[in-house]
């Protein structure tokens, strides 16, 4: 069992919402949970790609020297 909430939604939301539980054979609430714990996880992951993107952001992006030539060598001639 868990804790129950009163939630507002609009009608339109409401109605969508009883067609896709029935459709997937799920209660309402076995929905609404399933919706929020997917958009909480959406965000959680949204929150480390930023955070990812921020810490990148002030480093350099350059190959090692040698690297570098190594990835030129590895490609067939005149393809660069």
């Amino acid at each position: 069992m868990g804790m129950k909430t009163a939630v507002s939604l609009p009608d339109e939301l409401f109605r969508k919402a009883e067609v896709a539980a029935k459709k997937l054979r799920v209660s309402r609430s076995q929905l609404y949970a399933t919706a929020i714990a997917e958009f909480l996880e959406r965000s959680r992951s949204e929150r480390v790609t930023e955070k990812l993107n921020e810490l990148y952001s002030n480093t350099r992006a350059e190959l090692d020297p040698a690297l570098a030539r190594a990835q030129v060598r590895s490609l067939p001639k005149g393809s660069w």
